[in-house]
């Protein structure tokens, strides 16, 4: 009876034990993880339609390059090049050695921006101001001067009142967003509220209903309000390029309904996808776009928020350390 009931004991033990080899197994699986990579994002990815992308072609293309004995930086690489086929900076696959990226958005295109040529717009580590991640001072012609670079740094409704009261006296402001690759929304949603008088409706958001390509709710509205801080008055220029993407390229977009605000520069690097993530079977994760917001006008903003005035960086004018965009931007700014 001893050794029955020893017997007894054991065998869950071991059925339980062949489940988790079994498990093991498939999570490290090669086309295991390659179907749910492309499952995920079958069922969740939302600019099929508006990007026209075939996405069971690109299985039969990219499945046919997977092998059982493939290893894990192989398996990496090819489902890397596989999401690059979206062309979407939201799209990432993230392992412990390392993540996928998309960025021809901005490097295929100039860069409009220079660093060195800044810093004579900006002057020495006391010529200007620090507050909350924005970079500020007051021009020699009286135009104030703001440079934003991440909507990631943390933005205190005390330090925009600060900033925005400082630079009253100025006839005119410009908004450097060059180079931002976003953050934060609810940044953008504080430094906006300080350009509009009244509620005003800026855009639309939808959200993903079902696992067809086309299973979306109706668009909702989304409006900026008025805050009940400081707030600017006088002509506004923002500054755009290539690099401004995500929550900039939200930002732009909102900021072309402002009153009294000109865009110029470059078209922006786009990413008007709400970002959502997902885990495959071997601890994997990817972020993908699963929202799609549109402008005022329900239009895409996926690929980018055109400027009111195309202006580039000039290489003569580089070479003399101006930055014709923001020299465009305080012509503007006089004439007004």
């Amino acid at each position: 009876m001893k050794k029955h009931y020893f017997l007894l004991l054991l065998l869950p033990f071991l059925l339980l034990s062949g489940c988790d080899d079994m498990s093991r197994q498939m999570s490290g699986n090669p086309r295991t993880n390659f179907d749910a990579l492309w499952t995920i994002l079958d069922r969740n990815y939302c600019f099929f339609e508006y990007k026209e992308i075939d996405w069971d072609a690109i299985y039969g293309e990219y499945s046919a390059r997977v092998t059982s004995d493939m290893n894990n930086d192989a398996l990496f690489k090819l489902m890397g090049m596989m999401l690059a086929e979206l062309k979407d900076g939201h799209v990432n696959l993230s392992a412990s050695h390392d993540i996928t990226r998309y960025w021809n958005w901005q490097d295929d295109f100039p860069p409009n921006f220079d660093p060195a040529v800044q810093k004579h717009y900006l002057g020495g580590e006391n010529d200007y101001s620090r507050a909350s991640g924005m970079w500020y001072r007051i021009l020699e012609d009286n135009v104030g001067y703001l440079y934003y670079g991440s909507f990631t740094s943390d933005l205190g409704e005390g330090s925009l009142d600060q900033v925005l009261d400082r630079l009253a006296i100025c006839s005119g402001l410009i908004i450097d967003v060059r180079n931002n690759g976003g953050g934060n929304l609810t940044n953008v949603e504080k430094i906006t509220s300080r350009f509009f008088n009244e509620r005003q409706l800026v855009g639309y958001i939808s959200h993903k209903v079902g696992p067809g390509h086309g299973d979306f709710s109706p668009l909702f509205p989304k409006y900026v309000e008025s805050s009940d801080r400081v707030r600017y008055q006088k002509p506004v220029v923002v500054l755009t390029n290539r690099g401004c993407y995500s929550a900039t390229n939200e930002f732009v977009s909102i900021m072309k309904s402002a009153p009294g605000v000109t865009v110029i520069g470059d078209k922006t690097g786009g990413g008007s996808g709400l970002p959502f993530s997902s885990e495959l079977p071997n601890g994997w994760s990817v972020r993908f776009s699963a929202s799609p917001m549109f402008n005022a006008g329900k239009e895409h903003i996926e690929f980018g928020v055109e400027p009111d005035i195309y202006v580039s960086m000039l290489p003569a004018d580089t070479e003399d350390n101006k930055d014709t965009i923001i020299e465009t931007a305080r012509t503007i700014l006089k004439k007004q």
